[in-house]
Parts: C-alpha cells; structure tokens; sequence
C-alpha cells in the first residue's frame, strides 16, 4: 500500500497477475505456484496520483466477437495493442466471454476489497491466463491501470521463464509478460467498481507465463 498526495493507492503484486503453468503434453497444462494476493510496496509509482488526465471520450468503433465494444473496453484492447506492437508482435482481439468471466469475478473481488485468483476448473486443459489490478476508487484511467502492468518491462529480460527478470524474481515482471505472451491471442477485461477501490481483470487466451517458454 502506497500513499501518495493524500490518496491512498493500492495496486497488484505480480505474484497474482499470472497463472504460471507448466505443459505436460502439447495440449493439457497444469497450474503453478499461484500465491495468495499481497500488496505490493516500493517507490516511483505514486507519480500517477498526479498523472490522471481526463481523456476525450470519443473513440474509434471497434468490433468484438459480437457487435461494437464500449469506449472503455476499446481503451483496455488498445492499451494492450500499443505495447505489443513496440515488440512486433500481432494484436490481441477481444473475446466477449472472456470479459464476461472477468466481470463476473470482478464483482466478487470488488465486493471483498480484496485480489486473489479465481481457481480454476480441473478439467480444463487450457485455462485462461489473468492480469489483476485494484487501486483507489475513480483516480486511475483505463490507460493508468494497463500502464502499471507495462511499467514492469524495466525489469524484463529475454529467456526462458520464469527467468525473465532483472531482479532474479520473476514476480517483477509477471503482469507484463502475459500481456505481451507471443501465444496469447484474445483478451476480455472487465472494471469492478466497490466501495473504496476498483478493479481490473483481465483474462487471456491462451494463457502465458509457461514454464520453459519464451514469452516473445
């Protein structure tokens, strides 16, 4: 928990924004070290209380897998797309059922105040990968919450993950990596408003952050 300006600001440790597997066959994976929720501590990030800027609230009609996307679903997809593209890697289309399950779990962590995983079915072999974020109700734009994600390539490191950090500790750099995963092809996301904070989730297809693979 960070305070800065007088407003408290909380926000995602990379422990919670992945679920890192491992393959056993070419198509069943199986989940990973998922940790509980912890609140990230450091410095540098509480410029943002003072970056929040007002953005215009046109935006170009996107398509999603059925009908136009709203502004904000639009700003989430491009905020994603412009950080993919600094890498050459192809944009990511919007998957209306996967931000049906992120607004569905959204809710729930909205109403708790808190950030933890969703667990996943058993049964399926491809489970979908997740980014999540909680911060300060009303001080941080669409842009703001994806931007703290891409924040971590400082630390990013080409190789095999999970050693894919600066730091030794691939914590640091979980978020970005699963939004720029070369694999991942779809994204739905979802804001959750609750009584102190909103949050963001977001879910991926297929999910990133597997052991042994490049991230891109």
């Amino acid at each position: 928990m960070e305070k800065g300006c007088g407003i408290e600001k909380v926000y995602a440790s990379p422990t919670i924004s992945d679920k890192v597997v491992t393959r056993r066959s070419a198509d069943t994976r199986r989940e990973f070290g998922r940790e509980n929720v912890v609140t990230k501590l450091g410095s540098g990030r509480s410029g943002h209380l003072l970056a929040v800027i007002a953005l215009a609230s046109a935006a170009p009609l996107l398509q999603g897998s059925a009908g136009p996307l709203s502004n904000l679903d639009v700003r989430l997809l491009a905020a994603h797309n412009r950080e993919r593209e600094t890498a050459g890697l192809p944009p990511l289309g919007w998957d209306r059922a996967l931000a049906s399950d992120a607004a569905r779990w959204g809710d729930y962590l909205a109403a708790v105040g808190a950030l933890e995983h969703e667990e996943d079915d058993p049964g399926d072999p491809d489970p979908q990968g997740e980014n999540l974020w909680l911060g300060t109700k009303g001080h941080f734009t669409a842009e703001d919450m994806v931007g703290m994600w891409i924040e971590e390539k400082a630390h990013f490191v080409p190789g095999a993950f999970p050693d894919n950090s600066r730091t030794g500790d691939y914590e640091d750099v979980g978020h970005y990596t699963q939004l720029m995963w070369r694999d991942t092809r779809r994204v739905g996301c979802a804001v959750s408003r609750g009584n102190d904070y909103d949050v963001l989730v977001c879910r991926y297809r297929q999910a990133g952050n597997v052991l042994g693979e490049q991230p891109f």
